[in-house]
């Protein structure tokens, strides 16, 4: 088994009586059934169905506990505030109390001080645990941050800040969707007009996407297909990268042979085993 500390990761946690009807009006996914030890891939959205942030849910005590990007913690917690009302829901940010780590690999979860969830997005990305501050990583294992960075790049799982931009993407463009964070068959929630529209009539030509690289690009360069600019890129790590494309003008390109390209970086792409949406060559999925 491997493990990393993930520092950029922060906490919030939402409690009270009503605190799980509370965040299934707002997020992409149900929540508020969500035993000890289980988690939901999820997202809060603007109105017109943008991410604010993603997040990781699962159920803490009498509540429920919210991983998400530590710079984003205290505006996701002033939004929340802001729709609370005179709703039974305490929020509180948690950040500097605990530590976010990472464990996946072969062998058995170690025992250590603090819980842990599997994470929800795939069995492959293992689990999340969380740690006290200044606690070590759960059997002494040393941190390997570069290690997951190529571990979940190979698995082509994007990150926002990274692979999408915050305040917009839409769910369906940073794979959402594919990945358990968005239920197509709960309530309203704040943005889901926006993406039920999007899932029924197909309409999410943008995704994050697996490409293997000859060269390395830089994060936020363009992505070229002749003198056409058709999306741009994101994590890269021995070979393998992630670029959020316009897909129907990657199979433009293709048809017509011509090469992708980021800087002095040629890329190919490469369907990832979760992805159930049509790739370049392919027929409507």
């Amino acid at each position: 088994m491997r493990a990393a500390f993930l520092e950029g990761r922060g906490l919030l946690r939402v409690g009270g009586a009503e605190a799980g009807p509370f965040l299934d009006n707002l997020l992409t996914n149900d929540v508020s059934g969500l035993a000890p030890g289980q988690a939901a891939y999820a997202a809060l959205l603007t109105p017109q169905g943008k991410i604010i942030a993603d997040m990781i849910v699962s159920r803490s005590g009498d509540g429920f506990r919210l991983d998400l990007p530590k710079p984003l913690a205290a505006d996701v917690a002033r939004r929340l505030t802001l729709y609370k009302l005179r709703s039974k829901v305490e929020i509180a940010d948690e950040s500097g109390a605990f530590r976010v780590a990472a464990l996946w690999g072969d062998g058995l979860l170690p025992a250590f001080e603090g819980e842990a969830v599997q994470d929800p997005r795939l069995p492959a990305l293992g689990q999340r645990a969380y740690l006290p501050a200044g606690a070590a990583l759960p059997g002494g294992l040393p941190d390997s941050l570069d290690a997951w960075r190529a571990h979940r790049v190979a698995l082509g799982v994007p990150i926002g800040g990274l692979d999408f931009v915050y305040g917009d993407t839409f769910p369906h463009e940073a794979c959402m969707d594919q990945l358990n964070g968005v239920s197509f068959k709960k309530g309203c929630y704040v943005g889901q007009e926006i993406v039920s529209r999007m899932e029924h009539r197909g309409t999410a030509r943008t995704r994050v996407t697996p490409v293997l690289l000859d060269g390395r690009p830089s994060i936020g360069e363009a992505v070229m297909a002749g003198e056409r600019t058709i999306g741009r890129m994101g994590s890269s790590v021995e070979g393998r990268g992630l670029a959020l494309l316009r897909l129907d003008r990657a199979a433009e390109a293709a048809a017509a042979g011509q090469p992708l390209i980021a800087g002095s970086a040629m890329l190919t792409l490469e369907k990832p085993a979760w992805a159930r949406f049509a790739y370049p060559g392919e027929g409507a999925a």
